[in-house]
């Protein structure tokens, strides 16, 4: 774990990675979703997607570089559906989605007493293939050699299944217990990292809505009441996270997102505060930032990161992703200053300066976390970006 402060990543000003795909690219993607074109046709409308979007991001200040995500579907997409081992299961028996996960009544209640799409695992997990190369090979190809330590890669929870399928995210004839069933995953993980890192990625980020489930009394509840120890499980997926990590290489900064859900019409799937989880999170996991939603009261108060330590930073998700509205830049200045006050007075004793050194500000998450994206308009989204630039410029010198 590193021992000293990693910034510029994360940058003052940051954002999460997903960014809405213009309509020609949806219309594009529905047609090769319905077979009625190949992904050679499709991949020159990525690409130019791709090309206007890094642009976007150049003008307005963001230091961060994405793709938008817009080769994908889903933000988890990348990792398990490119795992031998894993299935494509189109008609998953609902029973085998559980239902102390947040998410899971929402997503049986619309599938109306069909099964659901998932993948589940049914033979032993190995990566014979890149995840992400492509996705970092291009935006290295469209950015200066100056800027591709910026360019960050955006990587699925390596929990996604096992928390929401439970004892039947794997077959028992494959793997006996969790602990084989996660060295195999955490396996391919650090191969894909090591393999990023030869082609120059710097900048990684863990997208997660499930640990951010554990501050949830609804999924503890839920949990407790068929027998499931949430304690230990929060424990078995903070190993996962740390073997995943193991072999990282010390100049990469490793970031993690808690997201909360970020579905269409601005709906969410998890609150409460991160008290619950606040010193695992921060002490325990090898990461180097958090990514942390604070744009709602559902996210709790400021309390939590007094267990931050002085070796981490922290990106303070203010400004929503979900609504056309613009914060007031002023109340974002001062929550995080606030912010800063209540690190300063925490476990580790340090000045309010060095603890506005530790934060940074970005939206709260993505702007398409899905393909079809949050109820913003495209000017918005770029409104919503602007401040954040403009926002850090009137708190840091160093943005």
């Amino acid at each position: 774990m590193s021992t000293s402060l990693k910034l510029f990543p994360p940058f003052r000003a940051d954002h999460i990675g997903s960014l809405k795909r213009p309509a020609e690219l949806l219309t594009k993607r529905g047609e090769f979703d319905a077979g009625k074109c190949t992904a050679e046709d499709l991949k020159p409308f990525e690409d130019k997607a791709i090309n206007d979007i890094v642009q976007m991001q150049r003008e307005i200040g963001i230091k961060s570089v994405t793709d938008g995500e817009f080769r994908r579907h889903m933000f988890f997409d990348g990792v398990f559906d490119n795992l031998d081992g894993m299935k494509y299961l189109p008609d998953v028996p609902l029973h085998m989605f559980m239902d102390y996960v947040p998410d899971i009544p929402a997503f049986k209640k619309l599938a109306v007493g069909k099964g659901g799409a998932s993948f589940i695992c049914v033979g032993k997990l190995k990566r014979t293939k890149p995840f992400y190369k492509d996705q970092f090979e291009y935006l290295k190809s469209i950015t200066k050699p100056e800027d591709h330590k910026n360019i960050k890669i955006t990587v699925c929870a390596p929990e996604w299944f096992h928390l929401r399928h439970g004892p039947y995210a794997y077959d028992k004839k494959v793997y006996a217990i969790d602990e084989e069933y996660f060295a195999d995953i955490a396996k391919a993980y650090r191969e894909e990292i090591k393999d990023l890192y030869a082609r120059g990625c710097r900048n990684l980020q863990f997208d997660d809505p499930l640990l951010a489930y554990f501050c949830a009394e609804s999924m503890i509840k839920g949990m407790t009441e068929v027998g499931v120890d949430h304690e230990a499980l929060l424990n078995t997926y903070v190993k996962l996270y740390n073997d995943c990590l193991r072999d990282r290489p010390a100049d990469m900064t490793i970031g993690l997102h808690l997201c909360r859900g970020n579905f269409k019409d601005g709906r969410h799937f998890s609150e409460g505060g991160y008290d619950r989880i606040a010193v695992k999170l921060f002490h325990e996991i090898d990461v180097d930032c958090y990514y942390l939603e604070y744009d709602t009261e559902r996210a709790g108060t400021f309390a939590p990161l007094k267990h931050l330590p002085k070796n981490k930073a922290v990106i303070l998700g203010l400004i929503t992703s979900k609504f056309p509205e613009l914060e007031n830049k002023e109340d974002l200045k001062k929550r995080v200053h606030d912010a800063a006050e209540t690190i300063a007075q925490g476990d580790e004793k340090r000045s309010k300066e060095e603890a506005l050194n530790q934060l940074c500000i970005s939206p709260q998450c993505g702007f398409a976390s899905h393909a079809e994206g949050n109820k913003v308009s495209d000017e918005d989204m770029k409104k919503k970006l602007a401040l954040v630039v403009e926002t850090a410029k009137e708190i840091w010198t160093d943005v």
